[in-house]
């Protein structure tokens, strides 16, 4: 049994996917939040700070590796972020893109705006399971209009209300939030990309889409180091991820490259 390789290099031409939904499609902060000229680079080009009128508004916590909402404007908050015990968390690929097309003002501890320089350092030191490589793939998705997750954490989790029902004490309410915020950074700190692995969920434009019932993802996106993953990789992986098809992405030089595999049965020779 072999794996033959299917090349989608550069560019993920993306399909008419309102009529095949029955809705208009959302392409979400790329294309239709913001203008044609506050959104001109590709992947791989040095973006400039866009400056726009709504601006959401985030805090920076670096213990959990994300950012915090503070204040939300815009439609692109239905696609974006993880809900724990009613706030919405970033991921840093998420808060950097959003930084970068000017519709997210990241701010520290002491309410000081983080430039996007600093934030670059960020994703240069790997925070929040976080890097270069992975950053560019989502941007490139994110272009194309793509609702993108990572993967294996849920877009929200329904809270316990029976840990806190009937009493009036707060410690339960306390413990809940962090609970959930344990669980957020452990998801996400150990999706840390030095092997193949899956690292994104992947789901069409979609206006109608839902955190509480996402469905299922057209693909997930596995990101590959300098050589192609083996035979008994992409076998683990398909397993992994319960039959829902695998992209598999290398980034180099900015440039990002989508491949994937297909099994083929060769007869046997007499």
């Amino acid at each position: 049994m072999l794996y033959d390789q299917c090349s989608l290099i550069g560019i993920m031409e993306v399909e008419d996917w309102a009529s095949s939904l029955g809705g208009t499609s959302d392409s979400e902060v790329s294309l239709e939040d913001l203008n044609e000229d506050e959104f001109c680079y590709s992947s791989g080009d040095l973006p400039k700070l866009q400056f726009r009128k709504d601006t959401s508004k985030a805090r920076w916590k670096d213990e959990l590796g994300m950012a915090e909402m503070l204040e939300k404007k815009g439609r692109m908050w239905t696609t974006t972020g993880v809900v724990r015990s009613g706030n919405i968390y970033c991921s840093l690929e998420e808060t950097l893109f959003l930084a970068e097309v000017g519709a997210l003002h990241l701010l520290d501890d002491n309410d000081a705006c983080i430039s996007l320089e600093d934030i670059y350092k960020k994703v240069a030191e790997g925070k929040g399971g976080c890097c270069w490589e992975s950053f560019e793939v989502y941007r490139h998705l994110k272009s194309l209009g793509y609702i993108v997750g990572r993967h294996g954490a849920p877009w929200t989790i329904k809270s316990d209300k029976s840990k806190v029902r009937g009493s009036t004490d707060s410690n339960g309410t306390i413990d809940e939030e962090c609970e959930d915020k344990c669980f957020v950074t452990e998801l996400f700190n150990n999706m840390q990309i030095n092997e193949v692995r899956p690292v994104f969920d992947v789901y069409p434009p979609n206006s109608k889409f839902k955190k509480s019932s996402p469905g299922n993802p057209i693909f997930v996106i596995c990101l590959t180091s300098a050589h192609p993953p083996s035979k008994p990789e992409i076998e683990d992986l398909e397993r992994r991820c319960n039959g829902t098809p695998l992209k598999f992405c290398h980034v180099e030089h900015g440039r990002v490259s989508f491949f994937s595999f297909n099994r083929v049965e060769l007869p046997l020779l007499p």
